[in-house]
């Protein structure tokens, strides 16, 4: 069965080198589903014993920049980048620290980074760089005899669940564009699943077997854009000590996702422009350009009225990018597939954490077809999965997924609380709890309406079994 989610790479090794245990900590519970083996180190002298053994050398590392408490220069993960660099096969390294410093990301991915996260980070964005960086350490598959649309469908569109007619007419869509060589853009709000139309597109298309690569544009620092999307030379800047391929080399023959096209900056939207009307791009340092031949899909979760404003969006890259658009309607506005998704994930997290299958409690079906899930689909699978973990009765009830029933429906006399009620510990547990039920289960939103840091959450939610 496929899952409309990213599903662990079974040859990846992704290793954290961090001295804060939680930071670690909330990395390894994030990157698990993306590789099939993540591991920890929290100083750089353990690393040379992790390099010499069995383990090798990781696919990616994730570095933070300061081991040295007082520290915030970045120096000692820089020294730790020269190292990796000088090895025969470095791995990739996305670069991590607490302080927002440009400067510093820009000096470390011209030392070899491919990547730069500031904490606390984005789960969304830390997981789409880490894909990123192992799909373009995977060699670039060979090509493949072109497949016939309509033999590719099937499993074009698997992830895409849903019986509705917005659902069956979203699917018949990417059948007819998929066959195409035409760009589309992908307009929707957070959590519909514009990513998944993306890859459906893509497997649909006569470039499925080869390569699909998701870009997160609105994460991508001005300075670096060029280098990412095109590539540089050697020597192109200091400490440019070999060639690399750009976003674009990488994706060469497949088709490339231009994530969150809508936050990308004026500026980096006519270098972008460039590339895409002349079907070529030159990497930093070289003297001649070199042809592409990439399918492109862009997706944003902008109001399509900002997008045809000229201060927000250039008119002549949006032309580019909008040949077809389709726009994926949020779950509210097919209500008709919450029962489907609702069976699909409760019985998918079941299996995952070995707990026993069972039925919604009288009530909760009708409550969760009539809740709104502003996360739309994304937010609908978290409360799957954390009814599946926190279920303790014999049917999930809807407290199970962070959610309550109307404060009319609770009854006037409510009966004082048992001894032992009011502990501290239960009332900071019901406190964490209500805080990721408000915000449809984000951890940096909760963090924020409790007053803590996201590092002081992940330990409560471990305290707690949440």
């Amino acid at each position: 069965m496929t899952f409309p989610f990213p599903m662990a790479d079974p040859a990846a090794h992704v290793l954290i080198l961090d001295d804060d245990a939680d930071v670690a900590y909330a990395a390894r519970l994030l990157l698990r589903r993306h590789a099939d083996r993540v591991s920890v180190l929290s100083h750089p002298r353990e690393l040379a014993r992790q390099l010499e053994g069995e383990a090798g050398v990781p696919d990616v590392l994730l570095l933070d920049f300061n081991f040295t408490r007082g520290r915030t220069d970045g120096a000692e993960g820089l020294q730790v980048l020269a190292q990796l660099q000088a090895l025969p096969l470095p791995p990739a390294v996305i670069a991590m620290t607490a302080y927002a410093d440009v400067a510093l990301a820009v000096e470390a991915m011209k030392r070899g980074a491919c990547d730069f996260i500031t904490k606390p980070w984005d789960n969304a964005r830390l997981a789409a760089a880490v894909d990123g960086a192992l799909a373009r350490r995977r060699p670039a598959p060979a090509a493949t005899p072109v497949q016939p649309a309509g033999d590719t469908m099937d499993g074009a569109c698997a992830a895409l669940m849903g019986d509705s007619p917005a659902m069956r007419e979203l699917r018949a869509f990417i059948a007819s564009v998929g066959p195409t060589q035409a760009n589309v853009m992908v307009l929707g709000e957070n959590g519909v699943g514009k990513e998944l139309v993306a890859r459906a597109i893509h497997a649909a298309s006569r470039r499925a077997g080869r390569q699909f690569l998701a870009v997160d544009m609105g994460s991508l620092p001005e300075a670096m854009l060029e280098s990412e999307l095109f590539g540089h030379r050697r020597g192109a800047f200091t400490d440019a000590r070999g060639d690399r391929e750009g976003r674009f080399q990488a994706a060469s023959g497949g088709t490339m996702l231009l994530d969150e096209i809508g936050n990308l900056a004026l500026g980096a939207q006519a270098k972008l422009l460039t590339a895409l009307e002349r079907r070529e791009v030159t990497p930093l340092g070289a003297d001649r350009p070199q042809a592409i031949d990439v399918r492109i899909v862009s997706a944003t979760n902008l109001d399509e009225r900002l997008l045809y404003d000229a201060q927000v969006f250039r008119p002549d890259l949006l032309f580019r990018l909008n040949t077809i658009v389709i726009r994926v309607p949020p779950l509210r506005a097919r209500r008709a597939d919450i029962a489907l998704l609702l069976a699909h994930y409760l019985d998918h997290y079941a299996c995952q954490y070995q707990r026993p299958r069972m039925a919604l409690a009288p009530g909760a079906a009708e409550a969760l077809h009539a809740h709104d899930w502003p996360g739309n689909v994304r937010a609908l699978r978290h409360a799957c999965e954390r009814a599946v973990i926190l279920a303790q009765a014999d049917a999930y009830r809807l407290e199970d997924f962070g959610l309550f029933a109307p404060a009319a429906a609770v009854p006037a006399a409510v009966p004082p609380p048992t001894a032992g009620a009011l502990t501290l510990d239960a009332l900071e547990r019901d406190a964490v709890g209500a805080a990721l039920a408000q915000v449809q289960g984000n951890i940096s939103h909760a963090a924020r309406v409790l007053g803590v840091s996201r590092a002081a959450l992940y330990r409560k939610l471990e305290k707690h079994g949440l």
